[in-house]
Order: structure tokens, then C-alpha cells, then sequence
């Protein structure tokens, strides 16, 4: 003889619907072990929990009124037609907490079922009394009358938000420049059919790099991060993070480029050659004197606007001048006599 799921939550056979998520939530109360120690209650407490869980399912519940227990777990001869069912085979994997956590929103009732003005021996058996609510049904006539009872703290049941999940993108200045795609492989948790238990899970998230994005650019992929029964799984963030350059600092839009000169050549003219990000040389001439913590502007070869791609921001060279360690006498009083005083 098989279990009998409808005596285990205390219904008749044929109950609808709302009466057996009535009758679980009852009887979840009343042997949840956080509340009820007495030998046995654990037991008591999953068996409820498969017993919701078989006639809440459509598809395992008539598979169950007709075979029974045996037939619904693929037992030979199970049932009152003396038959299993084909090609079935249940077992229940579910966990019996997290399904009562999924049941009550994510969070624990008992503060409010169980402890009203400090009094912890109200009758289990009907643990709606407090609010007089006695005999109430449905599980949205449950909430509706939670949230208007007066004197009973307001705790929202929903599930909450995880907080986001951040991540550094790192880009070559090259990358900025001309724009790319990249693809990040994210590893997460998410839930199983059965709502209870999860499974571990890789996806591919595509991030396409726009020209000109800034550093600091933010790239959210919403409810990607870890799923569980009592969460809403958290957003996950891409930042934006410049790779240090081997030639090249960014400053905004604009690009900067180390100009190393020779004393000579800051006193008496240089020609520097530029590199650029798209693979160019740059030559440029100066015929003035270049003081220390000069700079010299060329115009639209920078990195291009992220407002405006088609608009470019400027190379800044950014001048250097190599003193030399030292000078012979016959030097010095050549430059005495060539140097202003």
C-alpha cells in the first residue's frame, strides 16, 4: 500500500486546487522544525513537501489518482488498477525548506504566526487564528489580509534584488579607437523546473565596444547573476578599464605622446615622428625654441568622440628635453659666449 498524499495534507480525494495549497500551508506550519520539536517532525515536515509536491503538479497528480504511490514511482503492481503507469518514474529530489521558502515569498512567517505580544503557545493546528482569520482560503486572500491587520509590523515577502555584480572590461586605446566586440563567459547559478534546486550554468555574454567609449563606460546585463529560490537574481555590470598603453596616454579624447628631443634640438629646431593609432606616422617640424613642459597640439588625431564617433579628438606631443650629464670646458665657453646672459 502506498502513501496516501491527500491524508498526509489532511484533504479528501478530488480536492481542488486551492484547498490542497491550503492544506499545505497548514500543515508546513505546523511540522516546520524551526517550531516544532518534537521527534519525528522532520520526517513529518518532507513528506508534506512531496505530498505538495505530486498534487500540485497537474501531470504527477493524475498520474498518481489512477496508479497510486507504485505506479507513480514506477513500482510493479502499484495502485488500486494493479498496473504502474507507463514510462513514469517520480522521486522526489526537491528541498522540503527551500520549497517552503518559495511558498511564503523567500521569507520566514513565523515572526508574525507565531509571535504575537511574546505568546508562542497559540493552536498550530490553525495558526491564522491570531489575525482572525481561522478557516481563510487562497493564497492571495493570505497576503492581502496579512499586509491590512492592524498591529502587525509590515515585513514584505517578495523576493529581493541581489546587488549588481561588477566587472572590469579592459580595452587597448586600438580597441577604443576602432570599436570591437567581446565576448565574456560568465559562470552562474539558475533554477531548475522544479523551482527548488539549481544547477550551475556558463553563458556568453556579447559586449559591443562603441568608438570612443570613455573609461568608466557601464554595460548592464539585467538579472544575469545567481538565481535561487528566495532571490531575484542581481544585474551584472561591465566597466569599462583602459589598458595601459606601451606608447600612448589617454586624456579624455585626447591622446598623448612622449616627444623626446635633444638640448640642441629644443634650441635650434626639431623634427619629431609620431606614430598613430591607426598605423600612420605623423611629421612634425619646430623651428621655435622648445621649453621645458612645452606641448604641441595636432589637430584630429586623437581617439574619436563617444557622442560623435566621427568627429576625433588630438594627438598632444608632449615635449621632453634630454639635458646632457656633461660639458667640456672648450663647450662652455663656446655657449658663454653664444647664450644670452
Amino acid at each position: 500500500m502506498g502513501k496516501d498524499y491527500y491524508k498526509v495534507l489532511g484533504i479528501a480525494k478530488g480536492a481542488s486546487e486551492e484547498e490542497i495549497k491550503k492544506a499545505y500551508r497548514k500543515q508546513a506550519l505546523r511540522y516546520h522544525p524551526d517550531k516544532n520539536k518534537s521527534p519525528g517532525a522532520e520526517d513529518k515536515f518532507k513528506e508534506i513537501a512531496e505530498a505538495y509536491d505530486v498534487l500540485s503538479d497537474a501531470k504527477k497528480k493524475d498520474i498518481y489518482d489512477r496508479f497510486g504511490e507504485e505506479g507513480l514511482k514506477g513500482s510493479a503492481g502499484g495502485g488500486d488498477e494493479g498496473a504502474s503507469s507507463p514510462s513514469f518514474n517520480y522521486t522526489f529530489h526537491g528541498d522540503p525548506h527551500a520549497m517552503f521558502a518559495e511558498f511564503f515569498g523567500g521569507r520566514s512567517p513565523f515572526d508574525h504566526f507565531f509571535s504575537q505580544n511574546g505568546d508562542d503557545n497559540m493552536d498550530i493546528n490553525d495558526p491564522f487564528a491570531a489575525f482572525g482569520m481561522g478557516g481563510m482560503g487562497g493564497l492571495g486572500g493570505f497576503h492581502r489580509s496579512f499586509k491590512s491587520h492592524p498591529g502587525v509590523p509590515h515585513r514584505a515577502y517578495e523576493k529581493k534584488k541581489d546587488p549588481s555584480v561588477v566587472h572590469e572590461l579592459k580595452v587597448s586605446l586600438e580597441e577604443v579607437f576602432s570599436g570591437c566586440t567581446k565576448k565574456m563567459k560568465i559562470s552562474r547559478k539558475r533554477l531548475n523546473p522544479d523551482g527548488c534546486t539549481m544547477r550551475n550554468e556558463d553563458k556568453i555574454l556579447t559586449v559591443d565596444i562603441k568608438r570612443g567609449w570613455k573609461e568608466g563606460t557601464k554595460i548592464t546585463f539585467p538579472r544575469e547573476g545567481d538565481e535561487t529560490p528566495t532571490n531575484i537574481p542581481a544585474d551584472v555590470v561591465f566597466v569599462v578599464k583602459d589598458k595601459p598603453h606601451p606608447v600612448f596616454r589617454r586624456d579624455g579624447s585626447d591622446i598623448v605622446y612622449p616627444a623626446k628631443i635633444s638640448l640642441r634640438e629644443a634650441l635650434c629646431g626639431c623634427t619629431v615622428s609620431a606614430p598613430t593609432l591607426d598605423g600612420r606616422t605623423i611629421t612634425v617640424t619646430s623651428r621655435d625654441v622648445v621649453k621645458p613642459g612645452m606641448k604641441k597640439r595636432i589637430v584630429g588625431e586623437g581617439l574619436p568622440l563617444s557622442k560623435c564617433p566621427e568627429k576625433r579628438g588630438d594627438m598632444i606631443l608632449d615635449f621632453t628635453i634630454k639635458f646632457p650629464d656633461k660639458l667640456g670646458q672648450n663647450t662652455r665657453d663656446a655657449l658663454k659666449e653664444i647664450l644670452p646672459p
